[in-house]
């Protein structure tokens, strides 16, 4: 009979389950050696536990099905809990494996003793559980998937003591088949066409699986036929989009702007989202950004197949056979001159291949970053869904390993890329097709933003200095090279221009730091929350100007 750690292996890979995200410790030993007894699990190891958590967030956003992990202990878990949040929050499904001491071990409050289970339920409310007995080991691993790939997706967390898992009289489970995912009712799907055919002002407000190809085109149908806009939450799990596909307008981050795009919306219908709110919470603004008097439906909740859903609505308001409105292919020229945010934006616009995955976490140097690849060939793109930063290296290791013949662009801030720096050796050992492009500002750009738009008061040059990364300015090529990615630093539009085409024709992986101005600085960042505020008292027409000028 196999050990608890063998048989898990084997129902993990017999699950799906083949790729494993590790930083493993002692605990964990008789997993790590159980890895080879799986030639169907494929292992992937990380230097830092917050890289781990996010590289199988990335994956299973791309593969559609969930990766596993390895932790160690509690203090593992909790370098580990951003990214896990952020997968949380973005309804990905994960199989969070952590190991314990050994159960006969825990009274004696060792060193690395924690409460795991209360650290997990943070980031896993719907399922944590100790496994107890080699015997029950698997059926709690089969409980743990089915958790996790279910809908919603979620992080499941399978905490494993040492002793479960070097036990003998391992038995592997099998893992049932997922349920069908209901669709919307008719009683619903009738309110809301009424709605639709009401002839006040509707939009859609499509989230999570709602913004893949099979919703967006019966949505797409609907906006056609009926003239509803179409909106995208403002930090989507995974978006297709390019040329050919449904243009989708994303919910601005600044809640000021978000509420230029709703204020005429008399009826909001939300597909795999919520209503949307804002960020933060800001003195005298509103928090929920529908406006007053807009009625506010549910189309299909994340329980419920948005897809089937979506194509009930266009069926009952004859629109599924209409012709939708497309995406046309447009490409911008590639930039020349002084190197700036929106020029390595337009770069990307220009240069993206066809399939590629974007994997966005610009932050402030992403404003343009919409609008200069719209017309881009098709792609997907993966953002930052919770607002734990650190997340977009990790995402882009766990794509490019779900999708080895797609390569992928991750666009990344300076200050959130040294949360996970960590991510480019895992790309150098693994070999992946990842070309990073650092946007080395020196600064939190987003938090100076927000430091204007808080209305703090008094902002003296202490205050300041925790809100730039100067003195010394990071060097991400240099960095790159010490973990064996090929890396050059930029700073004009030819020489990046130059990189990426290197990029494209040479395997990754690539790291490309471009020096840039901050996108949000001196007399721009000033003004930002004067104009921010004036929007209320403007014209409708004039504001959503102002917004496109903004955050395209």
């Amino acid at each position: 009979m196999p050990n608890g750690a063998q048989a898990l292996m084997k129902t993990l890979a017999d699950a799906g389950i083949d790729v494993c995200f590790t930083n493993p410790g002692t605990s964990e030993m008789h997993f790590v050696a159980a890895l080879d007894s799986e030639p169907r699990m494929r292992a992937v190891l990380a230097l830092f536990e917050g890289v781990a958590t996010g590289a199988a967030d990335g994956y299973a956003r791309m593969a559609d099905k969930p990766a596993a992990t390895l932790l160690h202990l509690g203090c593992g878990l909790g370098n580990g809990l951003a990214n896990l949040h952020n997968a949380r929050k973005g309804k990905v499904p994960v199989v969070n494996i952590v190991g314990d001491h050994a159960t006969y071990h825990v009274k004696y409050d060792a060193q690395l003793q924690s409460d795991i289970e209360t650290v997990a339920r943070n980031v896993s409310p719907g399922f944590v559980r100790t496994s107890q007995k080699t015997e029950e080991l698997c059926k709690d691993a089969a409980d743990a998937i089915t958790a996790a790939r279910g809908l919603p997706g979620q992080v499941a967390t399978l905490i494993l003591p040492a002793d479960v898992s070097w036990g003998e009289n391992g038995q592997p489970c099998v893992v049932p088949p997922q349920p069908v995912q209901p669709v919307a009712d008719d009683a619903v799907v009738k309110a809301i066409a009424e709605a639709v055919q009401s002839g006040k002002k509707t939009a859609i407000l499509l989230g999570g699986q709602a913004l893949r190809e099979a919703s967006l085109l019966p949505a797409a149908n609907i906006a056609a036929t009926c003239g509803v806009k179409l909106f995208a939450e403002t930090f989507p799990t995974r978006i297709e989009r390019g040329a050919g596909l449904p243009p989708v307008e994303r919910i601005a981050y600044l809640a000021e702007l978000a509420g230029v795009q709703l204020a005429d919306v008399e009826h909001l219908i939300l597909v795999d989202c919520k209503a949307p709110v804002s960020f933060f919470a800001y003195p005298g603004k509103q928090s929920y950004l529908a406006p007053e008097s807009c009625t506010v439906h549910t189309l299909s909740s994340p329980e419920q197949d948005a897809a089937a859903s979506l194509h009930k609505l266009a069926q009952v308001l004859h629109a599924d056979s209409a012709t939708p409105a497309l995406q046309q292919p447009q490409r911008p020229d590639a930039p020349r001159g002084r190197l700036t945010a929106p020029k390595v934006c337009k770069a990307i616009g220009h240069y993206l291949p066809e399939n590629a995955i974007i994997v966005d976490e610009s932050i402030t140097s992403g404003l343009m970053l919409n609008a200069l690849t719209e017309g881009a060939p098709r792609h997907d793109m993966i953002t930052l869904t919770g607002g734990a930063i650190g997340q977009g290296l990790p995402n882009a290791i766990g794509a490019a390993i779900a999708c080895p013949d797609r390569p992928v662009f991750a666009l990344i801030g300076d200050g959130t890329s040294m949360y996970t720096i960590q991510s480019l050796w895992t790309m150098a050992r693994e070999q992946l097709n990842v070309t990073s492009i650092i946007f080395n500002n020196a600064s939190y750009s987003v938090l100076n933003i927000e430091l204007e738009r808080v209305g703090a008061e008094s902002v003296g040059s202490k205050a300041k200095s925790q809100l730039d990364l100067n003195r010394p300015v990071l060097n991400f090529a240099q960095l790159a090279q010490g973990m064996g990615v090929h890396a050059v630093r930029v700073s004009t539009a030819e020489e990046l221009n130059k990189a990426l085409e290197y990029a494209q024709s040479h395997p990754g992986p690539h790291l490309i730091e471009a020096m840039v101005p901050e996108s949000m600085n001196g007399v721009k960042r000033k003004i930002l929350p004067w104009i921010l505020r004036s929007l209320p008292n403007l014209p409708l027409p004039v504001t959503r100007a102002l917004k496109k000028k903004i955050a395209p």
